[in-house]
């Protein structure tokens, strides 16, 4: 069996982020934020939501990671602190979840704040799932390796102040608004880690310029 080199520590003063472990991807995205100089924590109560500088939405299953969110107390805490001014990155489950509208007939738990309106698995099935490299504005050193798995996509911006930073097949995949950022596919699954950096940035230039 061969072992992973451990994670490095972080700098003294370096940002908290936090990943939400109820459901989902969260050990890869701890990784991803430790290989990129932040001081990276589960989150799992409101009193853990209260102490970190930004806070990762994991993919997984956002119909799941909603009705958990409303058991253990967060999902208030947490629209609250987007409303503050919390910095939250969401990946896969996690743009529908920080969606402001979903594109389906039920009902689900959505945190929102982030003005679009997406569509679950809109690439197809798991056995639909697949690889690609994605330009992204903001973003130096070449196209992006992406995994698209169960993804959903942006079908329609709803307000002007939302970014689209990449597109596939017409569709936003990556999108900003404010200090909300959100990609429809897995980052910390490839090893390419200039999302989460930017988005260790993002958190740094925050606790600077609240």
């Amino acid at each position: 069996m061969v072992g992973r080199d451990p994670d490095p520590e972080p700098a003294v003063g370096a940002p908290t982020i936090g990943v939400l472990a109820l459901q989902g991807d969260v050990l890869e995205h701890l990784r991803a934020l430790r290989r990129c100089g932040a001081h990276a924590v589960e989150v799992r109560t409101p009193a853990q939501l209260a102490e970190v500088d930004g806070l990762v939405l994991p993919g997984g299953e956002s119909t799941t990671i909603g009705k958990l969110l409303e058991r253990f107390g967060l999902l208030q805490p947490l629209q609250e602190r987007i409303a503050g001014g919390l910095p939250v990155f969401g990946t896969c489950a996690g743009m529908i979840l920080l969606s402001d509208e979903l594109d389906q007939d039920r009902q689900q738990p959505l945190v929102g704040g982030l003005a679009v309106r997406t569509r679950r698995n809109a690439y197809g099935r798991q056995v639909d799932s697949f690889d690609t490299h994605l330009e992204v504005v903001g973003i130096d050193g070449g196209p992006m390796d992406v995994s698209f798995i169960r993804a959903p996509r942006v079908e329609r911006v709803l307000d002007d102040a939302v970014e689209v930073l990449a597109q596939v097949d017409g569709h936003p995949v990556i999108v900003r608004q404010g200090r909300l950022l959100a990609a429809a596919f897995h980052p910390e699954v490839t090893g390419d880690d200039r999302l989460h950096a930017a988005f260790v940035a993002a958190v740094e230039q925050a606790r600077t310029r609240p």
